[in-house]
C-alpha cells in the first residue's frame, strides 16, 4: 500500500507539472495574442451580439475617436450612418450563424474628424463564458480608393480631348508622309506593307494601290533579318542595301527603319532613300576591316559568355543537385536511375560546355585530365549521326590498346566536331565517308613522316578522313587563319580549324592536314602520351585531396543566393548532410539576420551577382559584424578581378558553379573544419 501511494503521488506530482505547463502556454498565447491585437496596422474591435465594445486596438481609436475631446468608444451601431445600419446588423446576425461575413463600403462616424467609408469584416469568436456571442471586427478604409475612383471619373473627359487632339495628329501626319521626298513604307506585325507613299511608288515603279497588302520581301528581300534583330531598340539605320523594282530591277538605296509600339499591335516604318546619283557601293571590304568586325563579334561573344554564365549555372546546377536527390531518394533498384542517370549525364555536358565557353573567352588554358580519347569519340559520333545527311556514311575504328591522354575532354569534342563538320560540308550533296581512326605510335624512334607531321615522342593519334572535294595548295596554307573561310557570307566564321588549332596548342600536340583537289582530306591531331608515372602521381595527389565522409554535426551555414532552386537544393543537400542550414535570396535580409544574430552562424556562403547588390559587398559587411567567421563566394564566372576582390575581404574559398551535390559538401566541410583548426 505505501509503494502504490507512492506510485499514486509520483503521478501526481507529474500532472501538475503537465497544469503548470500548460498554464505558462496559454499565458504566453494569451500575451501573445494581446500584443497582435494591440500593434497590428489595422483597426479591430471585439464586440458582443448587442453592439458593445469590450476591446479596440490603437488603431480603431485612431480611426474612430481621432482627438482626445470624443466621446468613448462604447458602441459600434451608433457610430454606423443611418442607412447603413440595417446592413450592419444582418452582417452580424449572418457572421453569428456562417462563422463570418463581409459588410463593404459602409459609412462610419469618426468623431470629430466627419465621416469615412471602409469596408467591415466580422468573424464570430468561440466563447465559453455567457450566452453572448461576441465577434472580432476589422474595419478597412476604403476613402482613399473611392478617391481614386472619382479621379478616374473625372479624367475621362480630358481623355475625349486627347482622342480629338490625337485624330489631328494622324491627319497631319498622314500629310507629311505623302509630301516626304524619302520612300515610307510601314508595315504591320507579318511585315505586310500598310502605307505606301507617292515617293515609294515613285522609286519602286509600283502605284500605291497595289504594293498595299504585300510583302516588304516583294520591294526589300533583305530586309526582314536585319528588321529581326533589331526590334530591341525605337530608331535603327539600316545603311545601304539592294531593293527591286516591281519588274525586278536592282536599285540602290539606304534604309533607315523606326518602331512604334500601339495596343493594338507594333508598327515598322522604314524610310528609303534612293542612292542611284551616288557612287557605287563598295563590293567588298579589304581584309583588316573584316578581321576587326569577327574580332568585336567575338568580343561581344566573350562579354555575352560572362553575362549568361550566372543564370545558366544557376539552372545546371539546380538540375544536377536534384538529379542527385532523386537518385539517393529512389533506392539502388529503382527502375528510374537509368532515366535520372542520363539526365545526369545530359547536365554535367551543359556543365562542361558553359565552362568551355567561358574558358574560350577568358582564353584560360582548359583543366587537362587523364582520359580515354575512345569516349570523347563514341560521345562525338552519337552527337553527329543525328544530323548526318543521309547520303554520308561514317567510319570509326578504334584502336583498344590506346593509352590515356591528358586532355579536356569537352575542347577535345569540339576540336573533333569541328574537323566531322567540315568533312560534312566538304562532301557536300554527293555521296561519300567519313572515317575516323584513333590509333597511337608508343616506339622509341618514330618514323619519317610521324616526324614532317610535327609529332615528337610517344603520341595518341586521331584522324578525321573525308572523301570530299579536297583542299589546293594555295588555300592549304591559311586554313588555320582566324576568319578565314572559304565557305560563302552567312554560312562560315573562319573560327572551325582555329580553334582546333588552338585546342592543339593548348594540348602541347600538333595538327597535321593532308589533302588534294578531288582526292578527300585528312585532318589528323597528335596528342601526347599521358607518362604512366605522372598518371601514378595524380592519382595519388587525387586520393590525398579526399575528403572524409560529410558529417555536419549541427554546424550553422548561412547561404544566400537569388536564386529561389538554388537555395531549396543548398538547403536539403546540407540539411540531409547534418547540417544546420539558414538560406536567404534577399542579401539585405542576410546582412539583417547576421547583425542581429553574429554568433548563430559557423559558415557564410554568399552568391557574387545578385540583383542590385554583390557578394563582395554581403562579405564585407560580415567582416565588420564579426571577423572570425568563415566566407565563402560562389560565382558561374570567377574573373581575376572577383577572385582578388574576394580574397582582400576574407574570403577563404571561391565556389565554381555549378557544382556537383558532393563537392559542395566536401567545401563546405573544409571550410568548417580549416575554421574549428588551432
Amino acid at each position: 500500500m505505501v509503494e502504490d501511494l507512492r506510485n499514486y503521488q509520483a503521478e501526481l506530482e507529474i500532472q501538475n507539472k503537465a497544469l503548470r505547463y500548460s498554464q505558462i502556454a496559454a499565458e504566453g498565447a494569451s500575451e501573445r495574442f494581446l500584443t497582435l491585437f494591440s500593434n497590428v496596422p489595422l483597426a479591430l474591435l471585439v464586440v458582443d451580439e448587442n453592439g458593445l465594445v469590450l476591446e479596440s486596438n490603437a488603431m480603431a481609436l485612431r480611426l474612430f475617436r481621432p482627438l482626445e475631446a470624443d466621446a468613448p468608444l462604447n458602441f459600434l451601431l451608433p457610430l454606423v450612418s443611418d442607412e447603413y445600419r440595417d446592413k450592419v446588423a444582418k452582417a452580424f446576425v449572418s457572421a453569428k450563424e456562417a462563422g463570418t461575413h463581409e459588410a463593404a463600403e459602409i459609412v462610419f462616424s469618426c468623431g470629430s474628424s466627419g465621416v469615412f467609408t471602409g469596408d467591415l469584416h466580422i468573424a464570430r469568436m468561440e466563447s465559453f463564458q455567457g450566452d453572448l456571442a461576441q465577434f472580432i471586427c476589422a474595419v478597412i478604409d476604403q476613402s482613399p480608393l473611392l478617391t481614386q475612383r472619382q479621379a478616374l471619373r473625372a479624367s475621362a473627359a480630358e481623355l475625349q480631348e486627347r482622342n480629338e487632339e490625337l485624330q489631328l495628329s494622324k491627319n497631319r501626319l498622314a500629310s507629311i508622309i505623302n509630301s516626304s521626298l524619302d520612300a515610307i513604307i510601314c508595315i504591320d506585325q507579318n511585315y505586310r506593307i500598310t502605307i505606301f507613299n507617292p515617293t515609294a511608288a515613285a522609286l519602286f515603279q509600283c502605284p500605291s494601290s497595289q504594293a498595299l497588302g504585300s510583302q516588304l520581301t516583294r520591294f526589300l528581300p533583305d530586309a526582314l533579318q536585319t528588321l529581326s534583330y533589331n526590334k530591341l531598340i525605337t530608331h535603327a539605320q539600316l545603311g545601304e542595301m539592294t531593293g527591286l523594282t516591281a519588274s525586278g530591277n536592282s536599285v540602290a538605296i539606304e534604309v533607315s527603319v523606326s518602331y512604334e509600339r500601339y495596343t493594338d499591335g507594333d508598327t515598322t516604318t522604314v524610310f528609303a532613300r534612293d542612292l542611284t546619283s551616288r557612287k557605287k557601293i563598295e563590293a567588298h571590304r579589304n581584309a583588316l576591316e573584316s578581321q576587326l568586325r569577327e574580332s568585336q563579334k567575338m568580343q561581344a561573344v566573350g562579354t555575352m559568355a560572362g553575362g549568361i554564365a550566372h543564370d545558366f549555372n544557376n539552372i545546371i546546377g539546380a538540375i544536377l543537385g536534384n538529379v542527385e536527390l532523386a537518385k539517393q531518394d529512389a533506392g539502388e533498384r529503382s527502375p528510374a536511375l537509368v532515366s535520372l542517370g542520363e539526365i545526369d549525364k545530359a547536365g554535367r555536358r551543359a556543365r562542361d560546355l558553359v565552362r568551355q565557353i567561358l574558358t574560350f573567352s577568358r582564353n584560360e588554358s582548359p583543366k587537362r585530365i587523364p582520359i580515354q580519347l575512345a569516349d570523347v569519340v563514341l560521345e562525338t559520333v552519337n552527337l553527329i549521326k543525328v544530323t548526318l545527311p543521309p547520303l554520308v556514311d561514317m567510319q570509326v575504328r578504334i584502336d583498344p590498346s590506346t593509352p590515356l591522354v591528358l586532355a579536356d575532354a569537352t575542347q577535345v569534342e569540339q576540336a573533333l566536331l569541328n574537323l566531322c563538320t567540315n568533312a560534312i560540308h566538304a562532301i557536300g550533296e554527293q555521296r561519300g565517308t567519313v572515317s575516323i581512326e584513333l590509333g597511337h605510335n608508343l616506339a622509341a624512334d618514330l618514323g619519317l613522316s610521324d616526324r614532317r607531321s610535327g609529332a615528337r615522342g610517344q603520341n595518341v593519334r586521331l584522324s578525321v578522313r573525308d572523301t570530299g572535294s579536297g583542299i589546293d595548295t594555295q588555300t592549304l596554307q591559311r586554313i588555320f587563319e582566324p576568319f578565314f573561310t572559304t565557305k560563302p557570307v552567312g554560312q562560315g566564321t573562319g573560327l572551325g580549324l582555329a580553334v582546333v588549332h588552338g585546342i592543339m596548342r593548348t594540348h602541347l600536340g600538333t595538327v597535321d592536314v593532308q589533302s588534294t583537289p578531288e582526292n578527300g582530306s585528312v585532318f589528323t591531331l597528335y596528342f601526347p602520351a599521358a607518362d604512366i608515372a605522372s598518371l601514378h602521381s595524380t592519382a595519388a595527389a587525387a586520393d590525398l585531396s579526399q575528403v572524409p565522409a560529410v558529417h555536419g554535426r549541427g554546424k550553422r551555414v548561412m547561404y544566400v543566393d537569388d536564386d529561389e532552386a538554388l537555395v531549396f537544393l543548398v538547403e536539403r543537400v546540407l540539411k540531409r548532410k547534418g547540417f544546420s542550414v539558414s538560406t536567404f535570396t534577399d542579401p539585405r535580409l542576410a546582412a539583417a539576420a547576421l547583425r542581429a544574430h553574429p554568433l548563430d552562424f559557423d559558415l557564410l556562403v554568399t552568391d557574387y551577382n545578385m540583383p542590385g547588390y554583390s557578394g563582395i559587398e554581403l562579405l564585407r559587411q560580415s567582416r565588420q559584424i564579426r571577423p572570425d567567421l568563415p566566407v565563402a563566394l560562389a560565382s558561374g564566372y570567377v574573373t581575376p578581378e572577383i577572385e582578388q576582390s574576394a580574397l582582400s575581404v576574407g574570403a577563404r574559398a571561391l565556389i565554381h558553379k555549378p557544382n556537383d551535390v558532393d563537392e559542395l559538401c566536401e567545401t563546405v566541410q573544409r571550410l568548417l573544419q580549416g575554421a574549428d583548426a588551432p
